[in-house]
């Protein structure tokens, strides 16, 4: 009765669609009040749920991909993407998936590198003549590497509800199985642009190259700051945040000088409403996972889900198919700090590191963003395309199987998250 008070009062809340860290909030309340839990000792699970000093690298990376999107890094990067593989066939495509690949270094979010390159690649690749669902499939599809290559946000906010996960591991965890995604992604981009006959890229002015470079250039080192402060030790991950984004500033304002300073209120603005949003989830969620232990939910599903099957192969396949049913219908942040709890002890008994499963945790979400029916970077490529989302999802096939695909090595070849973690992280 405890369990389905906790988890049926936050699910009828979802259903009158109430917003999900209220949700979180309002069932932890109702099942203190009913197991005899004081209600300010909820609150107190809320309140120290943020009192964590790794949270602090959240403002300053929201920060820093804020100042960076307003200030034109993104038609920059894409510049310089076109410079390396802009001349074959399909070039604009591929384009689209490497700048996905250096502005998700440089924002850690999937919306906004939909957005931000969306906004400028699916005109243009209308306007050469390529279709646009398969503009906006290969827009979304790529973005999905925003929270994979480091520095991402949402290791953060599974490495607290982890337990205090290293960020620097997990960061380097995700490198390389962001890279790969973004190969795959390239190839099978590639194979269809020249099924379907699409153009070859414009060729660039020589003279024009080493000024493209020098200034994708400049806005990549926010990344290599950010990540090289982490992995040699010499900055927290908080720490290396924050000099990030002054870099970002100086940067943004001070070279590319493509916005007044005055932009900065604005830019103020949507950080704080961002982290408003960001910081109240996870505080929301700290109460509703205390509950969640106090009530052995988590020891529950890992009995449940070993009791199928003793294979530990088949015990992760399950976890990887329970991470998609739910990234299909919930958002990321959320997904993160709910699942984390639960499946984490479960991945941690069949012989998973906590990094491999932070990472296959992230991937998992990562396509869900770009799933039906509630795919945030879904709707955002749906918008800027202007297509009916049943459309792009057909589209999306190749895509997903692409991903699926992916996500399955990553899943079984844990050498490829912990290599550079082992090397490179103390």
């Amino acid at each position: 009765m405890d369990v389905l008070i906790l988890i049926g009062s936050f699910l009828l809340l979802l259903i009158f669609r109430v917003p999900i860290a209220l949700s979180l909030l309002i069932s932890s309340l109702i099942t203190g009040i009913h197991l005899g839990i004081d209600s300010a000792a909820i609150l107190q699970r809320v309140v120290g749920g943020l009192n964590s000093f790794s949270l602090l690298a959240i403002p300053f990376f929201v920060l820093a991909g804020e100042i960076m999107n307003e200030g034109g890094i993104s038609r920059r990067l894409i510049n310089l993407s076109n410079v390396i593989i802009g001349k074959i066939r399909g070039g604009l495509a591929l384009v689209n998936v490497l700048a996905s690949t250096f502005f998700g270094g440089i924002s850690g979010s999937a919306v906004a590198d939909a957005s931000s390159i969306g906004a400028v690649l699916i005109p243009m690749m209308k306007k050469q003549g390529y279709d646009t669902d398969y503009s906006v499939s290969v827009t979304i599809s790529s973005s999905a590497q925003g929270v994979m290559v480091p520095p991402s946000h949402n290791m953060i906010i599974y490495s607290t509800a982890a337990g205090g996960v290293s960020v620097g591991a997990l960061f380097m965890g995700g490198l390389l199985p962001g890279l790969l995604l973004g190969f795959a992604l390239m190839i099978i981009t590639y194979i269809l642009a020249v099924k379907r006959k699409y153009p070859t890229g414009e060729v660039i002015k020589k003279e024009d190259i080493p000024r493209i470079v020098w200034e994708g250039l400049l806005g990549l080192f926010t990344a290599v700051i950010i990540i090289g402060g982490i992995v040699s030790g010499i900055f927290t991950a908080t720490e290396s945040a924050a000099i990030g984004t002054l870099y970002a500033f100086i940067i943004t304002f001070f070279v590319y000088r493509d916005i007044p300073i005055k932009r900065m209120g604005v830019i103020l603005v949507r950080t704080f409403r961002t982290l408003s949003m960001v910081l109240f989830l996870i505080g929301a969620s700290s109460a509703f996972g205390w509950l969640l232990a106090l009530l052995k939910i988590p020891t529950m599903v890992s009995d449940l889900l070993i009791g199928i099957s003793p294979n530990d192969m088949v015990t992760v396949l399950m976890i990887v198919i329970i991470l998609l049913i739910l990234g299909t219908i919930m958002d990321m942040a959320p997904l993160i700090l709910i699942a984390t709890p639960i499946l984490l002890p479960v991945a941690v008994n069949v012989g998973m590191d906590p990094v491999h499963f932070g990472v296959l945790l992230i991937l998992c979400l990562a396509i869900g963003l770009v799933t039906p029916p509630v795919g945030t970077v879904l709707f955002v490529g749906s918008a800027i395309g202007r297509l009916p989302i049943e459309r792009i999802a057909k589209e999306m096939i190749p895509f997903y199987a692409t991903m699926i695909i992916v996500l399955l090595i990553v899943a079984y070849t844990p050498s490829i998250v912990m290599y550079l973690p082992s090397v490179l992280v103390n």
